[in-house]
């Protein structure tokens, strides 16, 4: 048992020689080191290489009958899977060593074999070379698309960009939309799908192009090749093909371009790309963008933004503002709560739409201390409120994924209830649904030990991901936030309406309250009473407001006898 077990962990060894005397030279000097088999033609040769494609080294004899050494080589050479197997020749003849070295071969050993060290030694260092270009190739590629992996891509890009500066290419960045929510969702196996698929169609993409492609991150790939007019004709292939291969799932791509121009370096480029890549949309608009003046002016902003959140935060440029929820299904609609919403007025730029700053500031990982502030905000509005107006107005504020995986959130929280004498379910706690499919295990474990502790747990922008409907009852959730997108069309859309009162009546069956987002005309809120939605908000009712205007609506509320 011990003998065997040992034998399985050397190095294999095929001997190719129609002479036994040669065999049998060639079984001395390797035994004790190689696991050896043998062969006595190419025929044989190739049955044995068939059936172990894992050899280490083969030593093949040139000339030999039914099938000689050259054919054994060229087949081998021209099978992917045998092509790496490295080969020794054995000859004696220097005409056919130069041959078999322009045809593949690793090297040779000429008969008759007398020094049999050089034989162990040839054998050691052909396999130790081999070993060394399989680990390099390893790292080169990509394991999944065959594309250049990140390091070897952009060196050999640079080396292009430098080699060749008279040359016009485009960088070119290709991205997965929410492809994390989708590895969550379909599992590892249907995304790996789906970058072979990406990698093939890219390859395809690169004849005839001069260019070279690699996969640079878990969801993005780069291009660098001629300069072309035009990169629809890609995406509409990259989409088609997916469409085909995943019917009845929507795999969304974005594509940004960096033309060739007066950049200093290749990563400067590929910056640029993928900037206009980030501004693509992967649902419904541009799903193409180059790089332009327009794009180069928000990545100034984009970096003044992000260099000047600190001393905004410290000179208070930070507000809250608060947009309230009303139940309607009694008369007239009640005040009930608010959505506490991040506002930024800039001294020089003015009110800086929180649709620029919010998604720059996710991304960039700067989120947490906004969100922070947001929380400490609210809680103490909450008890400013509660003791000026003898009533709590309960707010709910955002947790970001970022949030919820922040050591120490739990005793956060806390400390703003506890500091500012209010009840848990004063402060809810909003959590979209595209964060709830990704690490889904240990992010519902958080959130459940915060709902446990009383606070209230709304899943925002419902509809919007990728989550399915059987999920929803495993979920630590106890309000549902409709997205707006299924409100804006109800007035006009049969579909629209028919979604929305099957989000109702899911959420009826749950028991989970639902809160729709965006009403802003009569006939909206008319449709959603009537179909039993419970809380309302949206410029109907009222826009988002700061502190000292939303007490004005604190006061209506309590002038009004019920």
């Amino acid at each position: 048992m011990i003998k065997s077990k040992q034998i399985q962990t050397l190095k294999q060894v095929l001997v190719v020689d129609d002479q036994e005397i040669n065999r049998d030279i060639l079984g001395v000097i390797l035994e004790d080191t190689y696991d050896v088999d043998y062969a006595c033609d190419g025929v044989e040769a190739m049955q044995k290489i068939e059936a172990n494609p894992s050899l280490s080294l083969v030593m093949l004899d040139l000339f030999m009958p039914n099938m000689d050494g050259f054919e054994v080589l060229r087949r081998m050479k021209a099978d992917d899977v045998y092509k790496e197997i490295p080969v020794i020749v054995l000859t004696s003849e220097k005409s056919a060593e130069l041959k078999a070295l322009q045809m593949g071969a690793s090297d040779f050993i000429t008969k008759p074999f007398d020094v049999h060290e050089v034989v162990l030694t040839r054998a050691a260092r052909i396999m130790e070379l081999c070993e060394g270009r399989k680990l390099i190739s390893s790292a080169e590629y990509d394991h999944l698309t065959n594309l250049y992996s990140r390091n070897f891509f952009y060196e050999y890009a640079a080396r292009l960009f430098a080699g060749e500066a008279d040359k016009k290419r485009d960088a070119a960045v290709v991205s997965i939309d929410q492809f994390s929510s989708i590895s969550a969702l379909q599992g590892r196996d249907y995304t790996d799908s789906i970058l072979r698929i990406i990698g093939r169609e890219i390859l395809s993409f690169l004849p005839g192009k001069d260019g070279l492609a690699g996969r640079i991150d878990e969801d993005r790939f780069a291009i660098y090749c001629a300069q072309q007019d035009d990169y629809t004709p890609l995406y509409e292939s990259l989409e088609q093909t997916l469409s085909s291969y995943f019917p009845g799932f929507n795999v969304r791509l974005r594509i940004g371009v960096k033309p060739w121009g007066s950049d200093n370096d290749i990563t400067s480029m590929f910056d640029h790309a993928k900037a206009a890549s980030d501004m693509a949309s992967g649902g419904s608009g541009s799903h193409v963008v180059v790089y332009d003046d327009e794009i180069a002016k928000k990545e100034m902003l984009n970096h003044r933004l992000l260099s000047e959140q600190k001393k905004a935060l410290e000179e208070r440029q930070f507000e809250i503002f608060y947009q309230p929820k009303y139940n309607v299904q009694c008369d007239p609609p009640m005040l009930v709560s608010a959505e506490a919403l991040v506002r930024w007025r800039h001294p020089e730029l003015g009110m800086i739409s929180p649709g620029i700053f919010i998604p720059l500031f996710e991304e960039k990982g700067r989120i947490q201390i906004i969100d922070h502030f947001a929380w400490s905000e609210a809680a103490e509005h909450i008890a400013q409120w509660k003791k000026k107006y003898g009533m709590t107005v309960p707010v709910s504020v955002n947790v970001s994924r970022m949030d919820i995986f922040e050591s120490g959130l739990t005793e956060r929280l806390s400390g703003l209830v506890n500091d500012n004498g209010l009840d848990y379910k004063d402060l809810k706690l909003e959590i979209t649904e595209s964060a709830y499919t990704e690490n889904a295990v240990s992010l519902i474990e958080i959130v459940s030990g915060l709902r446990k502790l009383g606070f209230q747990i709304e899943m925002d922008d419902f509809g919007s991901g990728y989550s399915s409907l059987n999920m929803i009852s495993a979920m630590p959730i106890d309000v549902i936030k409709m997205d707006m997108k299924f409100v804006r069309n109800i007035e006009k859309s049969e579909t629209d309406r028919k979604l929305v009162k099957l989000i109702l009546d899911i959420a009826k069956v749950l028991s989970f309250p639902v809160v729709a987002e965006g009403v802003e005309t009569e006939g909206q809120l008319a449709f959603l009473r009537e179909a039993g939605c419970d809380i309302v908000q949206g410029y109907y009712f009222s826009k988002p407001l700061p502190a000292h205007e939303f007490e004005a609506l604190i006061e209506k509320e309590k002038s009004i006898k019920r």
